[in-house]
Parts: C-alpha cells; sequence; structure tokens
C-alpha cells in the first residue's frame, strides 16, 4: 500500500476558534462536571457550532463514552437541538476505505508499522481502530482533519497519555499543521493542566521537533 507523503502546511495560523476549541478538547478528556460546562460556554462565542459537535463526538474514542455523554449534555443545555448531519453513513467496508486512507495521513512512512504494531496487541483492536476511529468518526467532514489532530494532541495531553500524545504531535504535523501551530495549541493548554504537566508536554514536543523528519519517525503504539 503506497504511502503518502506529510502534506505541507494547510493550517498556518491558530486562530482564536480553533484554541478555544483545544482548550475544550483538553477538558472535556480530564475536566470535572463545572470545569466542562465552562470550557464549552467559552467555545460557544468563538467557535462554530459543528466544530464544537464533531469534537465531542469524536472525545469517546479518547476518553470513553461518559466523558462524551457528559460534554454533550452540558453542549445541550447550551445550543438545544442537535446539529442536523448530512453525513452518507456508508457501510464498514466505506468505513475500512475511509479509515485507511486518513490514518495513512496521520501516520505517513510508519502506516504499516502501526497496523502490525496493533495487530500484535489484538486483530479487533486493529479493526476497530481503522473501521471505527478512524473511518467512521475522524473521516467526518463537519471538522478539518488538522483541526482534529490538534483537539486529539490536547485531550491526549491532558489525560497523561503521552504514547498517544507522541504520536498525534507527528500526526498534526503529517496531515499539514505548521510547526508554530503545534507549538501554540500546546501553550494553549496552560491552566487547563498542571504547570508540571505543561513541562513534561513542551519537552516531548521539543523531542518531537528535534528529529530531522516527522513523517519517517517510529511512532509509539
Amino acid at each position: 500500500m503506497t504511502t503518502p507523503a506529510r502534506r505541507e502546511a494547510i493550517l498556518d495560523v491558530l486562530d482564536d476558534a480553533t484554541r478555544r476549541l483545544v482548550r475544550a478538547a483538553a477538558v472535556i478528556a480530564a475536566g470535572d462536571e463545572l470545569a466542562i460546562r465552562a470550557a464549552l460556554a467559552d467555545a460557544s462565542e468563538a467557535v462554530r457550532t459543528e466544530w464544537v459537535e464533531e469534537l465531542i463526538l469524536q472525545s469517546y474514542l479518547f476518553c470513553g463514552f461518559p466523558r462524551s455523554l457528559n460534554a454533550m449534555r452540558e453542549w445541550r443545555r447550551l445550543t438545544g437541538k442537535a446539529v442536523a448531519s448530512d453525513v452518507d453513513d456508508g457501510d464498514a467496508a466505506e468505513w475500512r476505505r475511509r479509515g485507511e486512507e486518513t490514518c495513512q495521513l496521520v501516520y505517513g512512512e510508519m502506516y504499516e508499522r502501526l497496523r502490525v504494531n496493533i495487530r500484535g496487541l489484538h486483530p479487533e483492536l486493529d479493526e476497530w481502530m481503522i473501521v471505527e476511529g478512524y473511518g467512521k468518526v475522524l473521516s467526518r467532514p463537519g471538522l478539518d482533519l488538522g483541526r482534529r489532530e490538534l483537539c486529539i494532541v490536547a485531550a491526549c495531553a491532558a489525560s497523561g497519555q503521552d504514547r498517544q500524545l507522541h504520536s498525534h504531535l507527528h500526526g498534526a504535523r503529517n496531515v499539514g499543521v505548521a510547526a508554530e501551530v503545534v507549538t501554540e495549541a500546546v501553550d494553549a493548554l496552560a491552566g487547563v493542566v498542571t504547570e508540571s504537566r505543561m513541562a513534561t508536554i513542551r519537552l516531548l514536543w521539543r523531542r518531537v521537533q528535534s528529529q530531522p523528519d516527522v513523517s519517517r519517525q517510529v511512532k509509539r503504539v
């Protein structure tokens, strides 16, 4: 299977809406109910409704159904009725096709290695990762892949999942997020996570940046 090269930067500015979205992703992953309510209220002032909807939907992949359900409950308190979706749900075969394409974009030249590693953990995890995660959820059109990756970075950073954080820092770069934007997104987590945790996140990001070609590095499972 041919692996796509890393994209040129297509997200080269961290606008205010994206900054608020990233902070909301971190709070959904690790904050309490009051913090989630405040973060979503803050997001509602500047972020497109469909972006927040997609963030909350994808959050179950990274922090579980309970947090996603609670976040969506708070979001409904703010917005009322769900945004109508025109997504063609397709079927498992189509989700697999989309999932393989999206996962290749995120992992670049390490895509095949990832698949081997995940299958080694359990074949069903590989199937669910591709079909459910990257296909059914992360390939939805309501939020672009660059912003999805920044939100995944925020969720993994806030919840202390450093192996996945390492992968998705690379992934953000692979799908076209400028290094400066990733840096700003990391900095946006200040005040959401502790100072000691911020130090760890920034150190990991510096290590990722120091590697000569982010699309060629071994990503952790």
